[in-house]
């Protein structure tokens, strides 16, 4: 399929670039649900629960945290992305598919600078992204919020209508399909999803990235 009308490449961190069956986001999920437990005496079922309302109120724990909570955010962002990142590693088939990628590429990620940094530079692939949008560069507003869409393009001058946005996540994609963007939704529920905002599907990056054609349709 041709993505010719495409000159910049935007992609999730978090089971996107890398396969959703890694388990990285169970562990952090799991460290969020720790930390919860500790700042609010919780046990661990109530505070799975209260995480879960937070993250489908906000699109992440951290917004509904820091309206209950007196916390340090630099100390939250680094205690649940302090994972174990044993179960990626370089793919040359995804970086030699990332590369051939015509225009800029960015990752805009709810995660942290300090997560993103460490997983692109396991998966090899830090050189190929021009710069990343985390979670601190949206003043601490997640995806979908709009605003934070609206930051990043403005950051990155980018032309939506010239751009592709790959997400695991599909209502992550409503804001970018609204915006113009061409949305790809990624993982192993993929292929069932049937929102009108999600415009392609697959169920691994990879296989996706080397079928596209660039040949500009107009």
């Amino acid at each position: 399929m041709s993505f010719g009308h495409v000159d910049t490449w935007l992609f999730d961190l978090d089971d996107t670039l890398y396969p959703e069956e890694s388990g990285i986001m169970d562990l952090i999920r799991g460290r969020i649900t720790g930390f919860v437990m500790r700042i609010t005496g919780l046990d661990a079922e109530e505070a799975r629960i209260v995480q879960r309302g937070w993250f489908e109120a906000h699109g992440a724990s951290l917004p509904g945290l820091l309206r209950e909570h007196d916390v340090s955010v630099e100390e939250f962002l680094i205690d649940i992305h302090d994972v174990p990142l044993d179960s990626i590693a370089p793919d040359p088939r995804l970086r030699a598919a990332l590369a051939r990628l015509p225009g800029r590429r960015f990752v805009f990620t709810n995660g942290s600078s300090g997560h993103a940094e460490r997983v692109l530079e396991k998966l090899e692939i830090a050189d190929l992204f021009g710069d990343v949008f985390h979670i601190e560069s949206g003043d601490l507003i997640p995806k979908p919020d709009p605003r934070t869409f609206e930051a990043m393009i403005a950051r990155f001058g980018i032309d939506p209508t010239r751009a592709a946005f790959f997400e695991d996540t599909a209502r992550n994609l409503k804001p970018a399909a609204d915006m113009g963007m061409t949305t790809v939704l990624i993982g192993p529920h993929a292929l069932a999803s049937q929102a009108p905002f999600v415009h392609h599907r697959a169920e691994h990056l990879t296989p996706f990235l080397e079928s596209l054609t660039f040949e500009d349709a107009a």
